[in-house]
């Protein structure tokens, strides 16, 4: 027996931004939405890294059809041209906008699964016509399940940080150290996180814009904590796209984390440590070693702050037929368009709906969830997806494959490139390779100071 979909919500997983948004295009398309986030406020993945500047200023981050729905509250838009925190986001921003969403955003509703009523993974018959079920826990630990038109998975990535072994998998005695690696940026305003750090030799592990914000932090801790040092763990050698694009990055405080991080390298709070993949950890009356694949062994750390990207959680949505690519784990319409592998973060043009389609008609991963492991996301290309997406929902196909959005470009990425080059040409042949010995790296001078992160 099939069941009428027309009247049913259309699920969105995640409170956060881009699930928000979904949830405000929805509403301008007449289509009811209903929220459901696992933490007890909006943005709780977001509030996680309050601390965190970001390098997209305000015009960037608030979506049309959200501020549209929050503008008979009488809310303010803050100012277009600064750049808020993480914690500036969910109060001024991500919170009111879910206020006005009012019950169609349930707290404490965590998803654990989605698939089709009455139909697991490998049933063929009136597929397509059956609704959707979310399986729901509730905070007080009840279960329920939710049957919706469609699914659109805002989930993020935050909750399954990467791991520092360079083969993907925690890196041996990576567990058993978990008390002395962090995977966030650190905030040192806090004095019991500040003196974690202060004094001591930490090894910062990544290449993105999160590790370049962690560098600078250190650097500036540095100044009024002597003793404390950063050795900063590369898994490839330094190139010209090391840092991002600089001074030409058309979003110029992303720019600058790459200056900072250059600037942290050259004042000499930080080593740089190039072509090192973490094979191991062990633990030593001095801290922690980190030992690489090719046998070389550093010299013992406090701590660790692991900041080698994200992974989406497969999971949720295992008994759905989903197209994803085998190496990033995106859509695979979309994977050929992020793949760091391929291409720079000014090489991605926007999408939608066509690229966010799966076999199984009406479930739509979107947001941070939908770039796979590729690290090039901005809020932008979010809310574009979640504006194509609710067109196609509403049969809208015009408005579903029109592109309205222009991305700027230049930015930190996962690098393009061979394996084990460095990352662009012209890049220092003593640190380029995957066997280089650890070497401090000069690579210049007069870099801004900055309190933007990813």
């Amino acid at each position: 027996m099939t069941v009428p979909t027309a009247a049913l919500p259309t699920v969105v997983i995640g409170a956060g931004p881009i699930g928000l948004a979904a949830a405000a295009h929805l509403l301008g398309r007449g289509i009811e939405p209903l929220v459901l986030e696992a933490g007890p406020h909006a943005g709780s993945a977001v509030r996680e890294w309050s601390h965190v500047r970001l390098f997209s200023t305000w015009s960037e981050l608030v979506d049309p059809a959200a501020a549209k729905l929050l503008a008979p509250t009488g809310w303010a838009a803050p100012d277009a041209s600064g750049y808020p925190s993480g914690g500036d986001w969910a109060e001024q921003y991500l919170q009111p906008l879910a206020d006005v969403l009012g019950d169609r955003v349930r707290y404490g509703a965590r998803v654990g699964g989605v698939s089709r009523l009455g139909r697991d993974r490998v049933v063929d018959a009136a597929r397509d016509e059956q609704p959707f079920t979310v399986h729901v826990t509730r905070a007080d630990g009840a279960e329920e399940r939710i049957t919706a038109r469609a699914v659109i998975d805002a989930s993020g990535t935050w909750h399954t940080p990467g791991p520092i072994g360079a083969d993907g998998l925690p890196a041996l005695g990576e567990r058993a150290a978990a008390e002395r690696i962090s995977y966030r940026v650190p905030d040192l305003d806090d004095p019991a996180v500040r003196a974690r750090y202060a004094g001591r030799r930490t090894a910062v592990v990544g290449s993105g814009a999160s590790a370049f914000t962690a560098l600078a932090q250190l650097a500036r801790l540095a100044k009024e904590a002597p003793g404390t040092h950063a050795l900063w763990i590369l898994r490839r050698g330094i190139g010209g796209s090391t840092f991002g694009g600089g001074e030409a990055d058309q979003l110029p405080a992303r720019g600058a984390l790459g200056l900072a991080a250059k600037a942290a390298v050259d004042d000499g709070h930080a080593d740089a440590v190039t072509g090192f993949r973490t094979l191991a950890t062990e633990r030593t009356g001095g801290g922690l070693v980190l030992v690489a694949e090719d046998g070389r062994r550093l010299d013992p750390v406090d701590e660790v702050i692991a900041l080698t990207g994200f992974r989406p959680d497969t999971d949720l949505l295992s008994e759905l037929r989903l197209d994803l690519d085998e190496r990033l784990q995106a859509p695979a319409a979309l994977a050929p368009l992020i793949d760091p592998n391929q291409h720079s973060c000014g090489t991605v043009y926007p999408h939608g709906v066509k690229e966010l389609s799966h076999p199984e008609k009406g479930i739509h991963v979107v947001g941070m969830k939908s770039y796979g492991r590729a690290p090039t996301f901005l809020a932008m290309t979010g809310y574009e997806q979640v504006r194509s997406i609710a067109a196609s929902l509403a049969g809208d196909r015009d408005a579903a494959e029109r592109v309205e959005l222009t991305l700027p470009e230049t930015g930190v990425c996962g690098g393009a490139g061979l394996f084990d080059e460095a990352a662009a040409t012209g890049a220092d042949a003593d640190g380029g390779g995957c066997c280089a010995a650890p070497t401090v790296l000069q690579i210049g001078t007069g870099a801004p100071e900055v309190t933007t992160g990813c």
